[in-house]
């Protein structure tokens, strides 16, 4: 499969799904089969998955709902094989249990900020477009980061940039934002990382800008990603059917972080104490994981695609 063989979304916008291979390689079923996209953006992966598996149904969720138009535009020859939802992706059970699906084959849930958000400027995501300090991956909500930077208190500013971006001088930043805002208010995304790089200077070669990790935390903090994460995780493991597969897909270390310890321990045939001498806990191994290291994108994917280079994919299936 080559750059060619994607075609563009319906508003012209080319679009590339990641780990595509990947995906396809664990979620490619013969027969009839029920998956669940629970991010399903422009459509990417789900084109390819119905194309590869001809009797496929896929129910497509996203909180997004310009995502949601180019997804009916991209996947309209699916036909009656394909329902769009718009939603979380950690209401992926109700959504499944509207279309009577009692339980599925396959979940994918590509995590992150699709290309289509990045590049609008009027969406906000990206520190290098002027545009306002928006980063809502659901217009319909009322946070903005504009509005967690304006009003939220300096100690939770501080974790906000602590605990999503990993940055160690969040004390620092969250100070000067604070003082910055009594005499004008934060509105535009170029202003705010030219802020951020004053504030704590350049990165050296190699480490990421500093003006990245806030925007990171920001956008975490705006779309709750961590928590709607781990609250999908929890639904998706009862909904799949013996033998189903759960795949996900993300881009920074605290995603996979939270993902890697989720199937770690619903792996495990026991989660009591270290110290206790005998288990009592008769936790059940719920997942076999069939990744032991996460997937990356291999370097003919990373050159026509570049913003797969950070993606990771793990892979597990229910036992």
């Amino acid at each position: 499969m080559n750059k060619e063989q994607f075609a563009p979304a319906g508003d012209g916008f080319r679009h590339f799904p990641v780990l595509y291979r990947e995906v396809l390689e664990y979620l490619t079923f013969s027969g009839p089969c029920r998956l669940i996209d629970g991010t399903i953006g422009c459509g990417g992966h789900s084109s390819l998955i119905l194309k590869a598996s001809p009797e496929a149904e896929i129910l497509g969720i996203d909180r997004d709902g310009d995502a949601l138009e180019r997804a009916g535009e991209k996947l309209e020859f699916a036909g009656s094989r394909i329902r769009l939802k718009r939603g979380n992706f950690s209401e992926l059970a109700d959504f499944a249990a509207e279309a009577a699906w009692e339980a599925v084959d396959g979940i994918l849930l590509d995590i992150g900020v699709s290309s289509p958000q990045i590049d609008d400027p009027g969406r906000g995501f990206s520190l290098r477009l002027d545009g306002p300090l928006d980063m809502r991956m659901d217009k319909r909500s009322q946070l903005t980061a504009s509005r967690i930077l304006n009003r939220e208190p300096e100690a939770e500013l501080a974790r906000i940039f602590y605990e999503y971006g990993e940055e160690k001088r969040s004390r620092r930043l969250a100070g000067a934002i604070v003082e910055r805002r009594k005499e004008k208010a934060f509105e535009r995304t170029l202003e705010f990382a030219e802020f951020c790089e004053s504030v704590l200077g350049k990165s050296r070669p190699g480490k990421l800008p500093a003006p990245t990790k806030c925007f990171q935390a920001l956008r975490i903090a705006v779309n709750d990603e961590l928590g709607e994460l781990r609250r999908a995780l929890a639904k998706a493991v009862p909904l799949l059917k013996k033998g189903g597969r759960l795949v996900i897909i993300s881009f920074h270390s605290l995603e996979d972080r939270a993902v890697k310890e989720f199937f770690r321990e619903q792996a495990a045939s026991c989660i009591c104490p270290p110290e206790l001498p005998v288990c009592v806990c008769e936790h059940p191994a719920q997942l076999k994981i069939l990744t032991r290291k996460p997937l990356t994108a291999k370097a003919d994917e990373i050159k026509f695609n570049r913003r797969a280079a950070s993606a990771k994919l793990r892979a597990a299936e229910k036992l």
